[in-house]
């Protein structure tokens, strides 16, 4: 049975669906010798090379899927290398053999918290898709003063960068005066929408660390910097939420 080539690959740890899209945009994936095109499809006797590199011993002993909980410290940022010797998320993760981990969406380089990844490009595009319907809990300590009308204006919802961008869930949780945190709920990860959001009340954020993506807690014995590995039955809970079960 044939597959999509860009979903094949994503499955086999190459990265997300749409990074593999890419490299195929640009020319760096052939199939039985020739260049490949979006669209292609492949079955098992096809002959896949990504940067030179076989593909098919990888596709007979496909490897079981693995999800890893990371506590990402605020001073890393999500991209496997960087020119300027930031450290990365990816300098602390586990090696793997015939693939790679897929970092489930991206925290800004000031955001802490919880990133998941997996060996299962397909997997992580799944989860980062917008109909997925899978939540983000955030905590949020700002700077200024935070009123009643506020709050309602960032649940009804605000217009940014052309989008009309919401909290669904918000609430307070410690702190006094000019120096509280409350926790926010989004229900997509678009780039540094928690922050807009709270800038759009002329409130500034000081710390911003997710705490949840869908089911998953990041829990207080994995440190900043340190990682978990979900058990098969937290993956599969991960899988039936995404699908809104």
């Amino acid at each position: 049975m044939s597959e999509k080539l860009q979903k094949v690959l994503a499955r086999g740890g190459f990265g997300s669906r749409r990074q593999v899209e890419e490299w195929i945009r640009a020319g760096r994936v052939l199939v039985n010798g020739k260049p490949a095109t979006l669209g292609d499809r492949v079955e098992v006797a096809d002959r896949i090379r990504v940067d030179g590199k076989k593909f098919g011993e990888q596709r007979k002993r496909q490897p079981a899927c693995r999800v890893l909980l990371y506590n990402k410290p605020d001073d890393e940022i999500c991209t496997r290398s960087d020119p300027a010797g930031r450290p990365t998320v990816f300098s602390r993760l586990p090696p793997l053999r015939n693939s790679r981990w897929v970092s489930v969406g991206r925290l800004d380089l000031n955001t802490s918290g919880l990133l998941l990844f997996t060996n299962d490009g397909e997997f992580a595009n799944r989860l980062m898709h917008p109909g997925s319907g899978i939540d983000r809990e955030y905590a949020v300590r700002v700077h200024g003063t935070v009123t009643d009308a506020m709050l309602q204006r960032m649940r009804d919802g605000v217009v940014i960068d052309g989008q009309r961008s919401r909290f669904s869930d918000i609430r307070y949780f410690d702190g006094k005066g000019a120096n509280r945190w409350y926790h926010v709920v989004l229900m997509a990860g678009r780039n540094r929408q928690v922050r807009k959001l709270w800038e759009s009340q002329g409130v500034q954020v000081s710390r911003l660390k997710r705490v949840r993506f869908g089911p998953v807690f990041i829990p207080s014995s994995v440190k900043a910097g340190s990682f978990r590995e979900l058990t098969p039955a937290e993956i599969e809970q991960l899988r039936q939420y995404g699908r809104g079960g």
